[in-house]
């Protein structure tokens, strides 16, 4: 009996090693950039990190990223304003962060492509809100202020759940002993997959049943009523520019009285839904939300357009 378990022990070893040794070799894992909160509060990529983002069971999609000394993706070392030059901020979350492509082939490197005398910053972060972006603008006011137009990517459904800024709780996962789980690249790719959900799911289940924790009632509740008093408490709040800043906005995600309120308090928006539309190609990954290379030209020429429509090159 000691020998079959002893056999079974090395066996299952020699199978862990070996997995781990092909999931490094092909590159299976996604090499995530450590988080951290700056002095001002803002919750960024650790500055001077570099790697492949992969995404998809197996291997769907690679893209190299570069964070700069900002704490952001970009092929800018670092962001320096000038009031003799003509600059564009996106602000946004992952759909900017552009982990799922290239660095050197972002939207803001799209839309530089075709507006040469115009450059381009990048602002994105996997999970930010609309509180987390006014909060960055606010926060590094010295660096928007000489900034031309800042553009503000907002996903109606998932970016106005709440109306005040709060430091979020991704950066409590970055602990000890998930830093040395990370070690392992089986874990990492296991993870990514969904290999583990079963067993949390389990896990979570059996802990709320033992401490007699009930399944919540869904309560009905008028989410684009919440959505827009948020929205109208966060430019409050932030004193929300609207001659500098855009919303680029996907209209088809967006309720009737949200829209209406913005047309009638003149808030500038890029519209990028219909264009969306009128291309039948698919303009997001396979297995993702995220915008494939198409979809980001569509997002870069939408951008384009708007800055040709506001002659922005005139305005210094």
């Amino acid at each position: 009996m000691k020998r079959v378990i002893l056999k079974f022990v090395i066996y299952s070893l020699v199978l862990v090693l070996a997995l781990e040794l092909l999931v490094r070799v092909f590159h299976l894992h996604n090499e995530r950039p450590e988080r951290y909160l700056d002095e001002y509060g803002v919750e960024k990529w650790v500055p001077n990190q570099e790697g492949y983002s992969v995404t998809g069971n197996r291997k769907q999609n690679v893209g190299a990223y570069r964070i700069n000394n900002f704490g952001f993706n970009s092929v800018y070392d670092d962001y320096t304003v000038s009031k003799d030059s003509i600059e564009v901020a996106i602000v946004g979350d992952s759909f900017i962060e552009g982990f799922h492509q290239n660095y050197t082939n972002s939207i803001s490197r799209k839309v530089e492509k075709k507006l040469p005398n115009i450059k381009v910053l990048e602002f994105g972060y996997a999970g930010y809100n609309l509180s987390e972006e006014l909060n960055l603008i606010a926060s590094y006011n010295h660096l928007f202020k000489d900034i031309d137009r800042v553009v503000i990517y907002m996903r109606y459904t998932d970016d106005l759940i709440t109306g005040e800024y709060k430091v979020s709780g991704r950066l409590s996962l970055d602990t000890p002993v998930n830093r040395l789980l990370k070690k392992s690249k089986l874990i990492v790719y296991a993870k990514d997959i969904g290999a583990f959900d079963p067993i949390k799911d389990k896990i979570a289940a059996t802990i709320n049943f033992v401490k007699g924790v009930k399944t919540p009632e869904v309560k009905e509740t008028n989410k684009d009523a919440i959505y827009l008093a948020n929205f109208k408490k966060l430019i409050k709040t932030y004193n929300y520019d609207k001659e500098k800043n855009v919303l680029l906005l996907d209209y088809s995600l967006c309720s009737s009285e949200f829209l209406s309120y913005l047309k009638q308090n003149n808030f500038k928006t890029i519209d990028f839904s219909s264009d969306f539309i009128k291309s039948k190609e698919p303009k997001t990954l396979i297995y993702d939300q995220h915008w494939n290379n198409l979809g980001r030209e569509i997002i870069a020429d939408e951008i384009v357009n708007y800055i040709k429509n506001e002659n922005i090159e005139l305005v210094k």
